[in-house]
Order: C-alpha cells, then structure tokens, then sequence
C-alpha cells in the first residue's frame, strides 16, 4: 500500500443518544445505520465494551488476497457529545488508527434524504464529532452525513434533532438510512474515497438499499 492509498476501513462509528427516548430521531442516524448494516450481516451478538456496544464481523478481503479482515461495529453509550471517549479507547485497544475510522453522524447542513461521504475535516459544530477530534487527535477519519436539513420556523436545533418523528417522516429517514447503509457497505468493500466518488449526490437516484 502506497502513503497515498486510502486505508481499508477497519471500525464504523454510528454517533447517537442510549435510550427508547432517543431512539426514533434525526440525532440518531447513526446508531440506525449501524443497526441496519448489523441487520444486512447478520450480528446477533453485541457486547458492552469500554462504553459502547461492540459487535465485530469478518469479511474477506479482496485487496489482501482474499484474507479475512475484521470490521467492527460501534455504538458509544456515552451520550453525543461525548461520544469521543468511547471511540478512541476502542481505537486504541482493537490498533485502529484514524484512516481506518469510518464515523456516521446527523447532518444539518445537507439536505433531508441526501447522504454524502467525506474524508476528513472539521466538526462544523457537530458535538459528537468534536468529541471524536478531541479524542483521537486527528480529523483524517471519514465521516457518512446523514442528512437532515433546517429546523423549521423557529424551532430550536435540540428541539428538531431530539424530536421524536412521525409515521411518515420515520418512513422517509429509514429510506435514508438505508442509503447509508449502502454508502457504508462501498467503503468497508472497497474504501471511503471509493464511497464517497459513487454515493454523493447520488441518493435520489438510489434504489438499491441493499449493497455490501
């Protein structure tokens, strides 16, 4: 592998809130994809792991001749914005390094129903990725960002991401997340830099739902 060649994706991050409260809403986007690619692989066992649940699963990896390589699944349990703190041990103790991170998160800035994948960055006012730059003191992670849009009106952004959706709107975000999934399954399958070249901007135009 050259300096220069993305590194093959090794831990994925889904940020979100502990709790039936929180479960249903934008600000877990992340805890949702990583259920749902824990859905599409099957996981049925989920251990409780330095502040987080922690699942693993082994895929063959082409680009090592076809060895099996360990990918695993994050939910920290500490709340968003602290959801560095979790990460970073796990990062430490499976020898994980930044490049090798892939973190799903809410985004307010990306429009409700589109998915884009970026490689490193800042946190853009994201608490739970500040917590993670704090952290692991890097930014050279990648990130999928789920989009969510503006609150409306006058609705406060707490408000907006912590509430709680409708039965159309959980219909329309579910159809998100599985967008995310995808996108989550090219990078774990080929890298983030792949991801991001064949997903973004591409969500309305997605049917697939079910790649990995």
């Amino acid at each position: 592998m050259t300096a220069s060649a993305p590194q093959p994706i090794r831990m994925i991050a889904g940020l979100g809130n502990p709790g039936e409260e929180y479960s249903e809403t934008r600000h877990n986007a992340g805890f949702q994809t990583v259920d749902e690619l824990a859905r599409r692989w099957q996981v049925t066992y989920w251990k409780n792991q330095l502040g987080a649940e922690v699942a693993t699963i082994a895929l063959s990896d082409e680009r090592a001749g076809g060895e099996a390589r360990e990918v695993v699944l994050v939910k920290p349990q500490s709340f968003m914005n602290t959801s560095g703190g979790p990460i970073s041990k796990l990062a430490a103790a499976y020898g994980i390094e930044p490049g090798e991170l892939l973190v799903i998160h809410d985004e307010l800035d990306i429009p409700a129903g589109d998915v884009r994948v970026k490689i490193g960055g800042g946190h853009a006012g994201h608490n739970g990725l500040r917590s993670i730059i704090d952290k692991l003191g890097s930014r050279d992670f990648a990130r999928i960002r789920v989009g969510i849009g503006k609150p409306p009106g006058k609705m406060s952004v707490a408000d907006f991401v912590l509430r709680r959706f409708r039965p159309r709107e959980a219909e329309e975000f579910a159809v998100e997340i599985a967008i995310a999934a995808d996108a989550a399954g090219m990078a774990i399958t080929h890298d983030a830099v792949y991801a991001r070249d064949h997903k973004n901007g591409s969500a309305a135009h997605n049917g697939s739902h079910g790649e990995i």
